[in-house]
């Protein structure tokens, strides 16, 4: 019998395993633990603000101030859009911190409870609520930069793309540079595997959610890494975005991490000293 695919060469089986990223270690939350313990240890030695920016119960975030005039590195964690919050996103705190930048852990509401197209616009408005009142908080309005990791790699790229800012009252750079890792930027293959269960993708939700059909309208900078233990998909979503990306005339650096998968790859910002701690603190000029 005829084997029918559903995406590129795969069929309906490979492709789910493709973004299976679980499947990569025998237990994940042992990793997910360790965000959130070390996001316990930076509340326990840093000051931080919980404050809200928007309407809804889920739209807080965890401020840790570096000073006055700080830039800011805004987290937006993973859990493919449906598991985490900001008490396991603050786990790079103390390191940035330490080196002169804010740290804001941005929590948002969670599919299937809310759409995709709500979890980008949470996320935007957090921005917007920094530039508008960061100030307060000693954060430099002009040196805002995001990072995430797999979904949150997929929010960073929604908030470097273009077309949202003027509805929001912020510059078309309000975000100076991104950083993604094992980031989700085309959900067309989403949509058609069985993350589509909780997602909730039609193709025009796919399309208009996917940082490789929005790019910037400016020229922010950006930092991209994926594990080298992952799943070939992964590791083509990041190459076709850097691609895109580098032939929109932005800087893009690309952080190997080859004995790193899905899961700890992320937490090499906890390590000031690491290839990633460190290439993020050069995007932020720092």
């Amino acid at each position: 019998m005829a084997v029918t695919t559903v995406y590129r060469d795969f069929d309906q089986t490979t492709l789910d395993a493709q973004y299976r990223a679980r499947d990569q270690v025998p237990d994940f939350t042992v990793f997910t633990d360790q965000y959130r313990a070390l996001t316990e240890q930076a509340q326990a030695r840093l000051s931080f603000e919980t404050v809200a920016y928007g309407p809804t119960e889920a739209e807080v975030m965890d401020v840790y101030p570096a000073g006055p005039g700080a830039p800011v590195f805004v987290y937006l964690h993973g859990g493919y859009w449906r598991i985490m919050g900001k008490q396991d996103a603050g786990f790079m705190a103390e390191a940035f911190v330490a080196r002169g930048a804010a740290v804001v852990a941005v929590n948002y509401a969670l599919c299937p409870a809310v759409s995709l197209d709500e979890i980008v616009r949470q996320c935007r408005a957090a921005v917007a609520w920094l530039w508008r009142e960061g100030g307060r908080l000693g954060i430099d309005r002009t040196r805002i930069y995001c990072g995430g990791s797999s979904a949150g790699g997929h929010l960073t790229g929604m908030l470097l793309a273009g077309g949202w800012q003027a509805d929001l009252g912020v510059p078309d750079d309000v975000v100076k540079g991104g950083l993604g890792a094992s980031g989700l930027y085309d959900l067309e293959p989403l949509r058609l595997s069985e993350i589509n269960g909780w997602v909730g993708l039609d193709a025009a939700a796919a399309e208009r959610n996917s940082p490789q059909h929005h790019l910037p309208a400016g020229r922010p900078s950006l930092v991209l890494t994926v594990g080298g233990l992952e799943q070939d998909e992964f590791k083509r979503q990041t190459a076709d975005y850097a691609a895109a990306c580098r032939g929109h005339g932005m800087a893009v650096e690309e952080v190997a991490a080859p004995d790193r998968h899905h899961f700890d790859v992320i937490l090499e910002l906890a390590d000031p000293q690491s290839p990633l701690a460190q290439a993020a603190f050069r995007q932020m000029g720092l």
